[in-house]
């Protein structure tokens, strides 16, 4: 039971150990962060899962030689089968949960806000798509709202190519030529907090700026 519960820890945890990791378990390690980035993007319940960190990191074990560079772009096959199953579980459920007769639930569903969901995928879905990519907790259920919302799955999955792509290199690139510098490596907690920063603020303020518009045309 101590054995399973620390290889728990690890898991979890596997962003901060993925060295031990690497020493304890050699190569499965890659179908470790196989199974992370799937599950981080295709599954609405694990928005807490390692993504940023993990391929940064990845990528600075990667240029000690410690993992294979190839392998880890690789992942890229994860995020975007991850999103593509998210997708259709929206797809699927979403809907259904809009349309439910349940009088509790329909006190909070509001069946007009789907279809205002569906028309701003349609317009600005393919951004949103890739920008979610850059942030915690959103790359999780971006792609569910837009399966839920019936977003055109061929504009769908080109988009999430793209930002699989856009996320999975830069972030194991960067960890590949900067992650082993001693500054980078002591403050990486702060410069994902403010690349975290960078990509939601620009959405933060387009949103209040359409609202302020919206108030200002009503």
């Amino acid at each position: 039971m101590d054995t399973l519960l620390q290889f728990v820890g690890l898991i979890l945890h596997i962003d901060k150990s993925l060295g031990v990791f690497i020493q304890n378990y050699g190569a499965w390690v890659y179908a470790v962060l196989f199974l992370i980035v799937f599950c981080e993007t295709g599954l609405v319940v694990f928005p807490f899962l390692p993504g940023d960190s993990l391929l940064f990191i990845g990528g600075a074990f990667a240029a000690s030689h410690e993992m294979h560079l190839g392998a880890l772009i690789v992942l890229l096959v994860a995020a975007v089968t991850g999103n593509t199953v998210n997708y259709w579980i929206g797809r699927a459920i979403g809907p259904k949960v809009f349309d439910t007769n349940i009088p509790v639930l329909e006190r909070f569903l509001d069946r007009a806000a789907l279809q205002k969901t569906h028309n701003f995928y349609e317009r600005h879905g393919g951004k949103t798509i890739v920008i979610a990519r850059f942030v915690p907790v959103v790359r999780t259920f971006a792609p569910f709202v837009a399966g839920a919302s019936a977003m055109n799955h061929g504009r769908f999955q080109f988009f999430n190519v793209l930002g699989a792509l856009i996320w999975v290199l830069l972030l194991v690139l960067l960890g590949y030529f900067f992650g082993n510098i001693p500054f980078i490596k002591q403050y990486l907690n702060v410069i994902v907090l403010v690349g975290i920063g960078a990509a939601v603020v620009p959405i933060a303020l387009g949103a209040l700026w359409k609202m302020t518009r919206h108030r200002s045309k009503a």
